[in-house]
């Protein structure tokens, strides 16, 4: 699957213009409020006829200004989830599930019902009404009527943004298995880079209506120059994958390029890939190698970047052993400790910060 997207446009004093290629897999639209991520995300579902721009989904033209073509939203065959469920009151979960069905054709529609209803773990909700349903449960089974519309692209704007923390936690591994188990592209609207991190493929950084950087979510993410302007959010993205599950102390390994990762926690299973964000706030650093601290993470690098903040304090970057590290720490820290550029140091990480 290949999106390709170029739009320009405007709202009152807002201008946006912005321009990506997305493939299979979750492409993350990131960026604070306002960024123009909405209108973007209206422009590729047929919401928003932008002024000057196209749209391509597979070679197939949904929106060309030049050359007078757009394709009603109704004939794109998008699923659509937004940040409230919009569940229809009067109808049951099973009948709010079925509704958009009959809206596919025939020959596309998706008929393993079972399947996406054992999927988004909805099973005993069906015969429910709406309000007797919680903010997660909404949203899951909002999920679950997009995906049974068989849409050849699903849209998913803030779908989080509502829920308390409680709700998030929940929700989000059905998120993940809808990305790995079901075969349907997914543009993902969020300012969150906890959720980027983990549902994310690639990503794209909006930033007053244009796109700022776009790729792999590794990548993009680990620079602190793409992240949003609170240097509290700095971090990285490590991909590794699951080598052992202690059950009895909930620890799961990760084996990175650099060594080994301990996360609090149990993996679905042994060899899975997995992505692990790390809070530059969450890392300390030593000259020498630490012994007797609670920390189980300690990363052997070199520096290979310090930059100096004006709230006194250095972002230093690490490479280890290929995976890069970000550590944030006063500058009276950095200059007690003389570290420079090319000197070996070591990376202690609390292994509650990690989030695989």
């Amino acid at each position: 699957m290949t999106l390709i997207v170029e739009a320009r446009h405007r709202l009152g004093a807002f201008g946006l213009d912005a321009a990506f290629t997305s493939e299979r897999g979750v492409t993350a639209l990131f960026g604070r409020s306002g960024s123009g991520k909405t209108s973007v995300i209206r422009i590729i579902a047929g919401l928003t006829r932008p002024i000057d721009g196209r749209v391509l989904l597979d070679g197939e033209t949904l929106t060309d200004t030049t050359k007078g073509i757009f394709v009603p939203r109704h004939r794109r065959r998008f699923g659509y989830v937004f940040q409230e469920a919009r569940l229809f009151p009067h109808l049951s979960v099973r009948a709010n599930l079925s509704y958009g069905r009959w809206f596919a054709p025939k020959s596309a529609r998706f008929e393993n019902f079972d399947h996406v209803i054992d999927l988004l773990g909805i099973d005993e909700l069906l015969a429910r009404s709406p309000s007797k349903l919680s903010g997660g449960e909404k949203q899951r089974v909002a999920i679950g009527r997009a995906l049974l519309s068989s849409p050849r692209l699903l849209l998913m704007d803030e779908p989080l943004a509502a829920l308390d923390e409680a709700r998030k936690t929940e929700i989000l591994p059905y998120l993940e298995r809808l990305r790995d188990e079901m075969d349907i592209p997914i543009v993902y609207v969020s300012h969150s880079i906890a959720e980027v991190a983990r549902l994310a493929n690639q990503v794209v950084v909006m930033r007053d209506g244009r796109v700022e950087a776009a790729g792999p979510t590794t990548k993009v993410l680990s620079r602190s120059s793409m992240l949003p302007e609170d240097r509290r959010e700095a971090s990285v993205v490590l991909e590794g994958a699951v080598e052992t599950i202690d059950t009895a102390n909930r620890i799961t390994t990760i084996l990175l390029k650099s060594g080994r990762l301990y996360v609090p926690g149990i993996a679905p299973a042994a060899g899975k890939s997995v992505r692990i964000r790390i809070p530059a706030r969450d890392v300390m650093l030593a000259t020498q190698k630490p012994e007797g601290l609670s920390a189980l993470n300690i990363l052997g690098c070199t520096i290979v970047e310090l930059s100096p903040a004006e709230d006194g304090t250095v972002e230093i970057r690490l490479d280890c052993a290929g995976d890069a590290v970000l550590s944030r720490i006063t500058a009276l820290s950095c200059e007690r400790l003389g570290l420079r550029h090319g000197i070996p140091a070591f990376a202690v990480i609390k292994t509650v910060a990690l989030e695989a």
